[in-house]
């Protein structure tokens, strides 16, 4: 009766372990598809458009690329970017990606674009009743934010 107890016990414990090990795996070959997805030309051509943007806050941002809603190009390439990270976010607040991978892989990219783009996200989000705009890659730049305080090294 003890033997078999104890056997189940192994068993259960090497299944957990098992299941975990396996869970973080998939997590990192999600990751690293996404990164690898991030280093395209389609996606660092967005990104290089964005970190070239000019503009003080949204009214400047108007004047100088138009409106968002006429889906010139550098907007094309601003949401590109946006809802790209948007999904990284919603990976992590689902449990589904790790804070830590994430910054190792994408860390202050996240932040730096999010810092370009939020005034304009801001101002969408207000001037066309869409409060939700990206709230999933502001939630991962807050908690990226966070992170990266909380482990300076």
């Amino acid at each position: 009766m003890v033997l078999t107890g104890l056997g189940l016990i192994i068993a259960v414990t090497y299944y957990t372990l098992t299941l975990r090990n396996t869970n973080r795996q998939m997590q990192a070959d999600m990751l690293m598809r996404l990164h690898s997805e991030w280093g395209s030309e389609y996606y660092q051509e967005a990104a290089w458009t964005v970190l070239s943007l000019e503009f003080k806050d949204y009214g400047e941002f108007e004047t100088r690329y138009g409106p968002v809603t006429e889906g010139k190009e550098v907007h094309v390439k601003l949401y590109r970017v946006g809802w790209f990270f948007n999904g990284l976010g919603v990976l992590l607040h689902k449990g589904l990606a790790d804070i830590d991978l994430i910054n190792q892989l994408f860390g202050y990219m996240v932040i730096w674009l999010w810092e370009i783009i939020e005034p304009v996200i801001s101002a969408g989000r207000e001037l066309y009743g869409q409060p939700k705009t990206l709230e999933w890659y502001e939630h991962l730049y807050n908690e990226l934010t966070k992170h990266v305080e909380e482990h300076r090294e």
